[in-house]
């Protein structure tokens, strides 16, 4: 992402600097200045739409990865809580059991 970010700012620096470029070599016909003008900022609103475009999807594949993210933790969670459970039963019938075998071999009813 940061790379991405940063290729971003580094194009339209680029666009910029071709602006200030062109500008000086036109001739002092209005048309012909304005015409540049116009071509660039087309150009530019081109550059901004085709970023904002892989700006959504970054942000998309990002919400993606954290609900991922949120649904395994979740689950773990879960698994964790069942397995506590269990664990306490064990220990409750193995508890149960060793009375039992007490019982057994002490000759107590």
């Amino acid at each position: 992402c940061l790379v991405a970010s940063g290729e971003m700012r580094n194009e339209m620096n680029e666009e910029i600097n071709r602006i200030n470029q062109v500008l000086p070599t036109t001739n002092a016909d209005e048309n012909e200045s304005t015409e540049a003008i116009q071509q660039w900022i087309r150009s530019v609103i081109r550059q901004i739409g085709h970023y904002k475009t892989q700006h959504k999807e970054l942000l998309k594949d990002a919400t993606t990865l954290l609900e991922l993210a949120l649904w395994k933790a979740k689950m773990n969670e879960k698994e964790e809580d069942s397995l506590g459970e269990v664990k306490a039963k064990k220990i409750k019938l193995d508890m149960q059991s060793e009375r039992r075998y007490l019982r057994i071999t002490s000759g107590a009813n």
